[in-house]
């Protein structure tokens, strides 16, 4: 499948029914669409490994888990995102077949280029969701997990993790060491071909 050239300029009904005929994921963000780039390896290894980890307590819950192919929609009118990893547990989400809209927990894995807007742009939007409890940053150069914790009224809580630690996942209700997102993952290049 060959992309679609699009528009400079689109409505949201246009890139809702231009963006799912496309061979790569676009996001859109106040009529422009931004095509996704592919991650790196230890992105994807972290991406999985927090799906893989999660999965069976998110299930078991009657909740349901989704990896990097699957938008979110918080309103009509905004702006359309492709997290890495999104939990939502809200009944109008669980049989949802084309995009989610309830959130509880919202994962990003930082990598380079993406970071400034994941904690930025991302984050200023992820919280405009009534539904959302946790917004979390995984590092993908080196060890590391920032939780963003929903408290009273617009305070979010801020809580650290690095190598060694228990981190904390209050929405769903689990706790996962770290140490199970970064397995097998290489921080450095191998010399090898």
């Amino acid at each position: 499948m060959v992309a679609t050239p699009h528009p400079d300029h689109m409505t949201i009904a246009e890139y809702l029914d231009w963006e799912p005929l496309q061979e790569l994921r676009y996001e859109y963000v106040h009529g422009i669409v931004i095509a996704m780039t592919g991650g790196t390896i230890p992105h994807n290894d972290i991406a999985l490994n927090l799906y893989r980890t999660l999965y069976p307590h998110v299930q078991s819950n009657g909740c349901r888990i989704n990896v990097a192919d699957v938008k979110l929609e918080i309103s009509s009118d905004s702006p359309y995102y492709y997290p890495d990893v999104i939990v939502t547990c809200d009944p109008r989400d669980l049989n949802a077949r084309r995009l989610l809209r309830y959130p509880k927990l919202i994962i990003e894995v930082l990598s380079p280029g993406t970071e400034a807007k994941d904690r930025g742009e991302k984050f200023a939007y992820y919280r405009s969701s009534s539904t959302l409890q946790e917004y979390i940053l995984v590092e993908s150069e080196k060890i590391g997990v920032e939780c963003y914790r929903r408290g009273e009224g617009r305070l979010w809580l801020y809580y650290p993790y690095t190598s060694g630690d228990i981190i904390t996942l209050e929405s769903i209700g689990c706790r996962v060491p770290i140490d199970l997102l970064y397995e097998n993952v290489s921080f450095e290049e191998s010399l090898l071909p």
